[in-house]
């Protein structure tokens, strides 16, 4: 690669991230690849990578506090709750069809956001931490059945 496509990669990618993207894919489905940015492609698919783990945290925990809303304040179960884990299962869903590879590392995932959501529902319900169990209450299958609330 010469210097100059190595210096219009670079700079591409440190000033206009579209562009450097739509010329990468375009030396790639060419076949070009001693002209692809290999260093800042390899940064990008980790990144990506990190990114759906963090989005499979974050659904997660959101998913745990409204289960434990509802299982520790019945008085106040609404549809919007409803909704709400309904939704984050369908997101949690559609990140292990795009990476089932993901699935492995759902029970460490959990252990690690559940006193997360453990602080959250005492946020949201006004509950002091005493009231929900110091572990998971609920499965991983049940937490990701579509029927299941607790």
């Amino acid at each position: 690669m010469s210097n100059l496509t190595t210096m219009s990669n670079t700079l591409d990618y440190d000033l206009d991230f579209h562009h450097w993207i739509v010329r990468n894919v375009e030396l790639l489905r060419a076949g070009r690849l001693s002209e692809i940015d290999a260093k800042h492609i390899a940064e990008e698919l980790e990144s990506m990578g990190k990114r759906d783990v963090r989005q499979l945290r974050s659904h997660l925990q959101v998913l745990v506090v409204h289960l434990l809303k509802w299982h520790y304040q019945p008085e106040r179960q609404s549809t919007r709750w409803l909704t709400i884990i309904s939704h984050q299962r369908d997101e949690i869903e559609a990140l292990l069809l795009d990476s089932p590879s993901l699935r492995p590392i759902l029970a460490e995932l959990l252990e690690s956001v559940y006193p997360k959501a453990v602080r959250d529902a005492c946020h949201e319900t006004g509950l002091t931490r005493a009231v929900f169990p110091e572990h998971c209450p609920y499965g991983l299958d049940a937490i990701l059945d579509g029927e299941f609330l607790p």
